[in-house]
Parts: C-alpha cells; structure tokens; sequence
C-alpha cells in the first residue's frame, strides 16, 4: 500500500519457554507498535500493521493495561520525581550511571535521563522541586543536548508491569499450577520481592487476569495473509509444542536440589492456528496468492493483479548473447508501450553500478525515485532507478519492475558472524555430546559432560559441566560458551589439563614467544617492502563493472571495504601488502 503509514510488529527475539527475556530493542518496538495500535483504534485511520507468524500467536497484555502504563508530560507539570522513579523501574526500565541504550534512565540531582522506545533519541528532564522546567534532547552517544521538546509520551519498557496487583496475581497463579514453590525458587522470590526476574515474560499469563491477541486490539480491521502463512503459523506452533515437551521432560532430569523450570501451558500464552482462525471472528479474511484462485469457502483469495516480470536466465547462460543488451532492449520496448519501468538493486551500491552498466549499453534519461508510490507517478514511458529489497521483479497492467537479480542471478547472502545471543546458547550446547573434548581459552583441555542446572546467587543458571584431570570439574555458565572451542579431530591423544595448573598457560606463553618473533620478521618485511615500487594497476571501470557483475553474491560491507583496499593498493604504485582472511565460504575468492 504506497504511501500509507506502516506499522511493525515483531515477535519475542528469543525462544519459546527460554530462560532469558526479550530484547530490549525487540520490548521497546513491540511496546511501541501495540501503543500506535490502541491510538489507531481510537482514532481510525487507513495504515498497514505488518507482523510475523509468531508475533501474531503470541499472546498479549490488555489493551487497557497497556495504555495504563503510558506516562504523559510537559514542561510545567507537577511530577513527584520519586513517584516516576519507581514506575520506570516497575515498567521494565533499568537505572544506570549514565544512560546510552533504550530501557535506560539515571538520576543526578534534579535531572532524570532517560531512553524509551519509539524514541531516536533520549529525553533529559529536569526538575526544580516537583516542577517539571524542561524537556530536552540529548545524544546518548556524546550526551550533548540537541534539542528540546514541548512534550513526552513515555510508555513502559516490559509487557510484564511489576505492581501490587500483578505480583499478587503471579503468586496466586504460581501456586495454582505448580503447587507450593520450593524454598529457593528464584523466579517466585523475585517476583513476589517485586524484582525483575531473567525470562519472567515467559510466564505472562500469570501477571494478568487474561491476556488479549493482536485481533482483539484491532476489532474491525481485515486481515490479510501472505502466501503460505498457514505453514508458516502451522510451524510454529509446533516448534512451540517441541520447546513445551523439552522443558518437561528436563525437569525430569534435573539435579536434585535444582529448581526445575516449570513452563505454562501453551494454550496459555500462545495461540494455535485452530484459535487463531476463531479469533478473526466475523471480520475480512484474505489470503494473498501468487495465482488466479477462486476463493474457497467463506475464506477469500485475492490475487493482487500482477504477476512475475521477465527474467533474463537464458541470456545469462548463453554465451553468445549479451544480457545487458537484450535488458536494454526489453526496457525500450516497454516504454514504447507507455508503461512506466523501475530497475531495481539491493542496495546503493549494486544500484549504481547496475545504472553505469546498462547506460554503457545506451539506456539512458533515468530517473531517481525512492518508492515504489513515487514510481506510480512517473510520466507513462519513463524508467528509473530505485533501491527496492526485492527478490524478483514483476509487472502491472502499467508498471514494470525489473530487479538486479532478474539481469544478474539469485542474490545469494551468506549470513554474516554476530555475537551470540543468549536465546543462542542452549541450543549450541546442546549440540555438544557428552564425552565430546573440549579446549576452554583458560583452563585448556577438558571433557564435556552434559548440561546442568544449577542454583547460583539464588537463582538457576543453565551450565556446562566439564571435568579436568584429577576428576577437578568446572561448571560454565552457557552465557559465556564462547570461551570454549572443540578439540582438534585427534582426539585419542588428547591429556586432560588440571583446573589451576601451569600447563596450559605455560603452552599459551611458548606460542605467545613464537608468534611475536613471527610478527618481528614480517615487520622487517614490511620495511623493505615500503622501499621498492611497482607499475600502478588501475582498471576500466565499464569492464570492471561487467566483471564484477558476474558474481552471483551481494556483497558484505567487509568485503567491499576489501576489495576497495586491494584496489587502493593495486594502484599505489607499491608492492601489494595484503591478506585477504576470512572463514571457509566467506567470500574471499570474490574478493
């Protein structure tokens, strides 16, 4: 829908039943979404709310609850500063010496910072008593003012608010499940403490009297599916029945004087497709399809009235033929047609690059549009050039979208590294098995003995027992699995190292010596090569740029600051001084 306001949606960015909570970023865009929500239903206006499968059969707070939390002020106001405190810290902020994230605040006297969702930037408040005087704009990065505002929405950071009423709530629903808690079962004593607790969203019904869906906020707004959103739905409720099953039996297996996770029944906080079906109630139901279907039932199907656009497969795998030319060619004569023609890239590069190929083929007069609403007013017969995340082209009775991958191939992505997420953990330990050696960064080689819950600081944290020679043991909590590494292939001549003894660090310290008298020589190296020269190598941009259209992968930001590096250094005028270094089908024979 070009044009209209979109709203998104997301789901919960950890796993069903986990021990950890969502992500703040994740919190605050849910939080923000779910608010824009009731004020649309207040005040309907035509915009677009996009979700996922499992956003959509998640559970939510009440509506009324939810608008409950969202604090209104302006500069004038009369605000108890304590009062306000204590109802971030209930609505899931967290106070810090100084605040750089969202879900942040910090108090200094009589100004309180603080970094809420749906904000670019945070808010600075500050107070002369109980007077709000001011409300300004800082950077959290540099913590510079950079504005200032006549007024603030602040909503809460958490869908789990922490009052007298809920944790009352939670305790009256804790025991009815599972029965009196144990005496050290962290989760409870947070709880009723009115602190937050690490993965307590997990337990959401229990905070309130019910819970609501994403239907129930919107009453009267159709719904629209993509093709194959009952799959998708389908799947996920089953990988939510798997996670159910496996805290269960886990619990089974705990040690002794473990406090077992005790998960709440799926039909609880999630919905099945089966209720997700009935709580559409009598509103309008379409599923979006890539065919001409006639609608089955009460259910309607609703193909949108385009289709896919030309691609150019065959010319790519034809040897004497000349793909750029037969997409020029193909572009002129839907423009002698009247029709209105965007050529598609990834990104901004691939887009520029794509633009000088194909206007050294004599495609010329592009335009420069932003969206595909900005296209649709394009004079009939004119082309331009726009970033679109679009997989394939398609076209209308009067626009032709030709995407980069239609002239060019697939667009293939390999999934850059990250850091590992906690929702991450469990299951790469898991991927362990039990007798399996292991090499951990300080205390060197050990064997893997299986996962274990154990009670910490009053809590139970998910670990990895390792043991040592000497039977020593070492139990690692999963957050910090990056420490440990797996063992080479040879594993029958592996000696277990001893927890606290010298061997491991003194082979660390003999590798250390060797690798810095490497390091001196290539220094050396480095010296003599800065004093010799070389014939600079620059080449054609248009032949670069076929050329390197030919590669079928988009590329990462690591590797184009790479491949500009070796070009820099190819037309330095020195001999080349470079590695090119990266894991095993991670782009370095493109580079």
């Amino acid at each position: 829908a070009p044009g209209l306001p979109v709203l998104e949606l997301p789901a919960w960015d950890c796993l069903p039943y986990d021990r950890v909570s969502p992500g703040s970023d994740a919190a605050a865009k849910r939080l923000d979404a779910l608010t824009a929500m009731i004020a649309l239903a207040k005040k309907p206006h035509r915009a677009v709310i996009l979700t996922t499968a499992n956003a959509l059969l998640q559970r939510i707070p009440p509506s009324e609850l939810v608008e409950a939390q969202t604090f209104h002020a302006r500069p004038g106001n009369q605000i108890d500063m304590n009062a306000l405190v204590s109802r971030l810290e209930t609505s899931g902020f967290e106070r810090v010496p100084t605040v750089r994230g969202i879900g942040e605040f910090a108090v200094r006297g009589g100004i309180l910072d603080l970094f809420a969702p749906g904000w670019t930037e945070a808010l600075r408040l500050d107070f002369f008593g109980d007077t709000l005087e001011s409300i300004r704009v800082f950077d959290a990065a540099t913590q510079r003012t950079t504005g200032q505002r006549k007024s603030m929405a602040l909503q809460a950071m958490s869908e789990v608010a922490l009052t007298p009423e809920t944790i009352s709530r939670f305790r009256r629903s804790y025991i009815e499940a599972f029965g009196a808690p144990q005496r050290d079962d962290g989760l409870y004593a947070a709880v009723s403490e009115g602190r937050r607790f690490a993965g307590m969203e997990h337990w959401l019904p229990f905070f309130y009297e019910r819970l609501e869906t994403v239907f129930d906020y919107l009453p009267d707004t159709p719904v629209i599916f993509d093709h194959l959103a009952h799959e998708a739905l389908a799947e996920r409720h089953t990988l939510i029945l798997d996670h159910y099953e496996a805290r269960r039996k886990q619990a089974d297996g705990a040690l002794k004087d473990a406090v077992p996770y005790k998960p709440v029944a799926p039909d609880l906080l999630y919905l099945s497709p089966e209720n997700l079906i009935t709580s559409l109630g009598p509103r309008e139901a379409i599923d979006f399809t890539p065919f001409d279907a006639p609608d089955v039932g009460a259910k309607k199907v609703y193909h949108a009235g385009s289709r896919h656009g030309r691609s150019f497969v065959e010319e790519r795998a034809d040897p004497n033929a000349n793909v750029f030319d037969v997409v020029v060619k193909h572009i002129a004569d839907e423009r002698a047609a009247r029709r209105r023609v965007v050529i598609a890239g990834w990104t901004e590069g691939s887009l520029d690059r794509l633009g000088q190929i194909l206007a050294e083929h004599h495609l010329g007069n592009l335009k420069q549009v932003v969206t595909l609403a900005e296209a649709e007013k394009l004079e009939p017969g004119q082309a331009a050039l726009a970033v679109l995340p679009l997989e394939s082209g398609f076209e209308t009775e009067k626009l032709v979208v030709v995407a980069e991958q239609d002239i060019l191939g697939d667009r293939l992505i390999r999934r850059s590294k990250r850091k590992k997420r906690p929702s991450d953990f469990i299951a790469e330990a898991s991927a362990l098995s039990a007798g399996d050696i292991v090499v951990h960064a300080d205390h060197g080689i050990g064997r893997f003995i299986g996962l274990r819950t154990i009670e910490a600081v009053g809590a139970p944290h998910d670990c990895l027992e390792i043991h040592y020679a000497g039977d020593d043991r070492l139990f690692l909590p999963v957050e910090n699995i990056e420490l440990l590494s797996r063992y080479g292939s040879d594993t029958a001549e592996a000696t277990l190292d001893k927890l606290g003894g010298g061997a491991w660090q003194s082979r660390k310290a003999r590798l250390r010596k060797r690798l810095l008298d490497m390091a001196g020589q290539l220094i050396r190296i480095a010296a003599e090569r800065q004093m010799r020269s070389a014939p600079p190598l620059v080449p054609a941009e248009g032949l670069y740029g076929e050329f390197a259209a030919r590669f079928p992968y988009e590329e990462t930001d690591d590797q184009q600051t790479a491949i500009d590096s070796v070009r820099d250094d190819l037309a330095a005028g020195k001999p080349m001084d470079r590695l090119i270094c990266g894991d095993v089908g991670f782009g370095k024979t493109e580079v």
